[in-house]
């Protein structure tokens, strides 16, 4: 049995001692000044003394279910139904891309231009409406397509489609970088711009990049499952693999570059590499990471603005506007398109910040809403994970959910002020056309695999 909580350590500290500005906000709107509260040095040692409570509140409970957990495998495998989980997880996918289509419109409203038709893919919530339905089609193609095609060990690799993808990426993050070639937008050279007739469209290589990426370490993994564990053969050559994406994307894009090297860290030590292969590739990655840091001002306000809120830093601002947005929906919220955040108060809010602006319209319930649905897809996602009898489609599929839910936890925590500013979108919500997309493909892969195991167990 489960060992009752101890409420001292969450309850009792929620209840009298909370003064983080969102739950602050929340729950004492009459008492709350957002305009200060993130300046106040002791309200922001008690959102940390908050934060760590409840770390301490669910790494108790994780302890008491430890026993529990050692056989999560075998109960899942008792889970009845397993053709319910692919559709479940398609709602929820669903649901998602049409809540961001739904905010991002109401995100982009501008009261100072007017929208001119001739110009469609000029404007942010024209071009998530062409999205949308072309995501939704993506996603049902895909899903239609056999994941094995991506195996190393049910093709030869020259036949798999994952090493041509995971080129492709790399020469994009080549192309990209050239001047004239790349599209430099926020001091940052990104994006490539795509012009086909009348229609034009900017596409992002690190987003395919990190896909690609996740891809080929499944089936690596999958194939050479028995001597993962040698050191020069294979933990050697798939850091050199790893390192040269995140080489070509972390002068241009920090944040990215950070979220792929955890990727890669935690999909080797799920496939069953040595914990202590991944002490030697630090002596290399922490000097790029810090010089990657020191050698951007931008980079080091936002660090400062995180850590030190109380000094004034230009950096704040951003941090600021999304907890006066969050703060101020309070419980119900404003009301669908009654926001006023978005009417040049908060930058970014169609993409980094997206959650905030369903925070303020929708408040507390409705961003609770994203979050468990959010919550939905991870859960099933393990189960399938767990009720997959195919190793590559174990492996694709956790590292699937698990960038996912990483990516979705990353953008909410910044939004929410728990992390600092970086831009991470939110997926399947944020407005851009390349994380839609790509997004809309792996799942249409996680579909596939839940198709395929929900079929396999059928025929058994």
């Amino acid at each position: 049995m489960l060992k009752k909580p101890p409420k001292s350590y969450f309850f009792s500290f929620f209840r009298k001692k909370s003064n983080h500005p969102v739950f602050y906000s929340i729950f004492r709107p009459q008492q709350t000044d957002l305009n200060t509260s993130i300046d106040d040095p002791q309200r922001a040692r008690d959102g940390f003394k908050f934060l760590t409570a409840q770390c301490v509140f669910f790494t108790h409970i994780i302890r008491s279910c430890r026993n529990n957990l050692y056989n999560m495998p075998q109960v899942m495998s008792k889970t009845p139904n397993i053709s319910a989980v692919g559709p479940i997880i398609e709602a929820c996918v669903l649901v998602l891309m049409a809540t961001g289509t739904v905010f991002v419109y109401s995100a982009g409203a501008d009261v100072k231009s007017d929208y001119d038709l001739q110009r469609f893919f000029d404007f942010t919530i024209f071009k998530q409406l062409f999205f949308f339905p072309f995501a939704v089609a993506v996603m049902y193609a895909v899903k239609n397509m056999d994941y094995r095609r991506f195996s190393f060990r049910t093709n030869p690799v020259a036949k798999s489609i994952t090493p041509y993808l995971l080129i492709l990426a790399i020469f994009l993050l080549v192309l990209v970088l050239i001047p004239g070639i790349g599209t430099e937008k926020n001091g940052a050279r990104r994006w490539l711009s795509v012009s086909i007739g009348f229609v034009s469209f900017s596409f992002q290589p690190s987003e395919l990049a990190k896909w690609a990426l996740v891809f080929f370490l499944a089936a690596f993994v999958d194939r050479f499952a028995e001597t993962i564990k040698l050191y020069w053969k294979r933990f050697v050559p798939l850091c050199i693999i790893a390192g040269l994406v995140i080489a070509l994307i972390v002068t241009q894009d920090f944040g990215t570059a950070a979220f792929i090297a955890m990727l890669t860290f935690l999909m080797l030590l799920i496939g069953g590499a040595c914990w202590w292969h991944f002490l030697t590739p630090l002596p290399v990655l922490l000097p790029v990471f810090y010089f990657a840091i020191a050698s951007s001002p931008h980079r080091i306000d936002r660090l400062k603005a995180f850590f030190r809120p109380d000094i004034a830093n230009n950096a704040l601002y951003q941090a600021r506007q999304s907890l006066i947005a969050i703060g101020s929906g309070r419980l119900w919220g404003k009301g669908l398109g009654r926001g006023i955040s978005k009417y040049g108060h908060l930058p970014e809010d169609t993409t980094d910040f997206i959650f905030s602006i369903i925070a303020e319209e929708l408040g507390f319930i409705g961003a609770a809403f994203v979050v468990v649905i959010f919550a939905v897809v991870v859960v099933f996602g393990i189960i399938l994970v767990l009720r997959c009898k195919d190793p590559f489609g174990s492996i694709l599929a956790g590292g699937i959910v698990l960038t996912l839910a990483i990516q979705a936890a990353i953008n909410i925590g910044v939004a929410t002020v728990v992390l600092p500013t970086k831009g991470i979108p939110l997926p399947f919500i944020s407005a851009g056309g390349t994380s839609m997309l790509l997004c809309a493909a792996a799942a249409g892969v996680l579909l596939n695999i839940a198709k395929r195991t929900a079929a396999g167990e059928l025929e058994q």
